[in-house]
Order: structure tokens, then sequence, then C-alpha cells
């Protein structure tokens, strides 16, 4: 009888510790319906309408587009993976009220990637942001709302943008990396790699990572919402495509650009419109960027890279955007003022509204070039666009080479240094004297993205790729 009693409890036992194994192990790999903490959902799709947290033991799939609603939070742990599922273009959209926290650290960061084996700028979608600050975008006749591009609207208006709140706060996107992300829905209607639509500037984007994007990096659609620490690496089309009002701060910011990788529709860094018709509606687009290092697609001067390549700015349609302590190397043309549609750009110049200055131009066949309006003279010719860039007061430069900018190794694509050399002239020079250079901005004695020492010359280091 004993013996039998033993028998039963190591039966007992045996069959408890086995069925404890297979919960554990359903709990591990990920179950499919989200009903308990112990069945984990890995798989995002449809709308997720209630607080939910993505845990960094998981690799999280996005099964088409995934829209957060309903005013919820979808908070995603330091280290958490998510990837885009490239055979149903997934994307993720966070519809106005709503509010991604995306709080990574520089040895944990959030990742967001193809779920291909062999990834591919364009699997994906990448990440859409709606909040509820001003626009001067319309919607069905509706002043003020915008509807998101890409196909991500729907008939319970899920992807419209804009408000009136310039503080409105979407949440947090801070040590984010965001990976072949982007595509084009029909021709000019694309989706990027993170596209921040009528976002405020309560809002954080600190420490975001755009790579291999396969349209712009990053677009603001109106809103106010301000970026810092920014990098983006081999972009196909623009960097900082801004349009329909935006009004943020810029602080920060890395392009490094791929020679032979450019868009038909002609690639920039900085491409910006007050809105497609070149408008005076309001509010009217007017960022203003500090501490930008931007390398174009050409080494040397000799070095033509992708025809397609346009400038390193893009200023048209009534844009208003500012850029101050920069650099801008090797595009064809550095800054171009462009006239040529709707109400003339350089209006805000005259205005002084639109400035550039501490600003360095180096290796561009077109240090600064003019694109008069096809419908009115307004009196302005390229050679003003460059004596306007000269201005002694404004401490601007332009080099003949790259090589006098004088960075460690700003061409090479696989391990690129952004540091200034000794003797370099973005050790000194800027000046944050301007109006426009609010108390958003941290005033530095170095130009360009990366200073000397310190953190400042190694906040791109450690959570980025390239």
């Amino acid at each position: 009888m004993k013996k039998l009693i033993v028998l039963m409890a190591i039966a007992g036992l045996i069959t408890n510790i086995s069925c404890r194994k297979i919960e554990m192990d359903k709990y591990i790999t990920g179950g499919t319906d989200g009903s308990s903490s112990q069945n984990e959902n890995t798989i995002l799709e449809g709308k997720i309408s209630s607080d939910r947290t993505l845990k960094a033991q998981y690799t999280y799939t996005i099964r088409g587009i995934v829209y957060v609603t309903n005013g919820a939070k979808l908070t995603i742990e330091p280290g958490t993976a998510i990837h885009g599922e490239t055979s149903s273009k997934g994307a993720l959209v966070i519809t106005r009220g709503s509010q991604i926290i995306a709080d990574g650290s520089k040895d944990k960061p959030i990742i967001f990637t193809s779920d291909a084996p062999d990834p591919k700028r364009g699997d994906w979608g990448g990440v859409v942001i709606c909040g509820n600050a001003p626009t001067n975008a319309s919607f069905n006749g509706t002043a003020g709302i915008g509807q998101v591009e890409g196909g991500v609207n729907n008939g319970e208006g899920l992807g419209l943008f804009g408000g009136t709140n310039a503080a409105d706060n979407s949440g947090i996107l801070r040590y984010v990396r965001i990976e072949y992300a982007g595509y084009a829905y029909l021709p000019d209607n694309e989706l990027n790699g993170l596209t921040l639509a009528g976002v405020g500037n309560r809002t954080i984007v600190d420490y975001v990572e755009i790579y291999k994007a396969n349209d712009d990096a990053i677009e603001c659609f109106g809103g106010t919402v301000n970026l810092k620490h920014t990098v983006f690496v081999s972009t196909l089309d623009d960097d900082y495509d801004t349009d329909n009002g935006w009004s943020g701060h810029v602080q920060w910011g890395i392009v490094l650009r791929d020679s032979s990788i450019a868009d038909i529709s002609k690639s920039e860094s900085f491409e910006s419109d007050n809105d497609a018709n070149g408008s005076s509606l309001t509010p009217q687009t007017k960022g203003v960027y500090s501490n930008m290092t931007i390398i174009g697609p050409r080494a040397t001067t000799s070095n033509v890279g992708n025809s397609l390549y346009l400038a390193g700015a893009q200023i048209r349609r009534n844009s208003s955007i500012s850029i101050f302590n920069s650099v801008i190397m090797g595009y064809p043309t550095g800054i171009l003022i462009d006239a040529s549609k709707g109400v003339p750009t350089d209006n805000n110049i005259s205005g002084n509204t639109l400035f550039v200055q501490n600003t360095i131009i180096s290796g561009s066949a077109k240090p600064v070039d003019y694109s008069a309006s096809a419908t009115a003279a307004t009196g302005w010719t390229a050679a003003d666009a460059i004596n306007w860039f000269n201005t002694a007061s404004y401490g601007n430069s332009i080099l003949a080479a790259n090589d006098e900018v004088k960075l460690a190794a700003p061409f090479n694509y696989s391990n690129p240094d952004f540091t200034p050399r000794s003797g370099s002239p973005l050790l000194t020079g800027a000046s944050f004297t301007n109006s426009l250079l609010t108390s958003d901005f941290v005033a530095t004695s170095y130009r360009g993205a990366v200073g000397p020492s310190g953190e400042e010359a190694t906040w791109w280091k450690g959570w980025t790729r390239f």
C-alpha cells in the first residue's frame, strides 16, 4: 500500500511538472487570443482600443494597418522588437487622442523593423502619429483637418489629423529606431519612415533613427512637434519633409545619404512647403533648425552620385523654415530658394521670417540658387540669393571642398564619424541671438550636430546602425 501511495505521488508530481512546462512554453512562444497574461498575443492587427503594454521578451508583428484608438495608450518596453509584416504592408497608426509611449534607452533601443529574412526599404508602412495640433490642411471642406497619405484613412476617419491644441501630447518616441519602412500607396501619396501629422509640442521625439526609408525619413504635416537627436541613414526621398503649417523646432540632426540612392521626385535633405499650392494659408510652415550635420551624395566635386539629387535644402511654395548653426555637405545645390509656385518664397526673406545663418555649405556646384516665379517676377535672381546668403552679419560661409569642413569620416557609409577634427570651422561660430532660437534650443559654441567632446560628441553612437 505504501509503495502504491509513493508511486501515485511521483506520478502526480510528474504530471504537475509536465503541465507547468506546457503552460510556460505557451507563455514564451505567445498565444493568439490575448485572453490572459500567460497567453501574450504577439500579432498586432485591427484596433488596439484599450491600454496595452508590449513586453521586451517578445517579438511583435504588425499585420496590416493597426490603429491605436479610443484614447488608448500603447506602451512599449525598452528593448522591444516590433516587426512590420511585409506580406500585409503592416503599419502602426496612433489616432488623435491616443498615445504611444515608446521610451527606450541607449543600451535598449526600441526597434521597428521588417519581418523579412532579407529586409529592404519599403517592406512595411512605418509609424504614423496623428494629433490635434493646428494645420492649414483641409478635408472635405473642413479647414484645419487633414487626411494622412498612404491609404491610412478609412470610413471611421482614423487617418485624420489636426485641431486647435498646439500643446497636444501624442506620447514619447525616445531611443527608437525605425528600419526599412515607407511605401508608395499611389504616386505622390506615400507613407514614410515616421509620419507626424498634426502632432503637438508636448509630444517627445528624441533620439530617433530612421534607417533606409522608402520615401521620406520624417514628414511633418502641420503641427508643432519638436525633434531632437535624430539620425537619418540612406533615405530614398527627403529627410525632413515639412508642410501644411508645421512650426516645430529641431536641434541636433544627422543625415547620411547614399550616393547611389535617390527618388524620381528629386531628393533633398530639407523639402518644405507651406502647402501643395504655395498658398498664404495659415498657420504657415515656419519650422526652425539648429545644429544639423547634413552629408549629401558627393564626397568630392567629381563624385556626381545619383542624378536625381537636387539640393540640400529646397525651401519652396511659400515655406518659411530657417536653418542655423549647421553644415550642408556634398549636394549638387546647397540651398535652393524656390519661388516657382504659389506665393514667392523670397517674400519670407524680405519679411524676416526665413533665415539661414551661421551655416556652412561645402562641396556644391551651386552653393545657393534661386528658382524664379513662372507667373510673376519678384525682382530676385540667383545672384541675389547668393548675396543674401553671404550677408556678413549672417555668419555663413561657402567651402569649395568637403575636406575643408574637417570631419573625421563623414562619407564612410559603413563606419561614419561626424566628429569635427582639430581646426574644423564647425568647432566655433555658433550663434543663438536670433529671436527664432527660443528656449527650446540649447546654446552651443559649436556648429553641426556633433560636439568636440563628452555626450555632445557621442550622443549618436551605441543605439544607431549604419
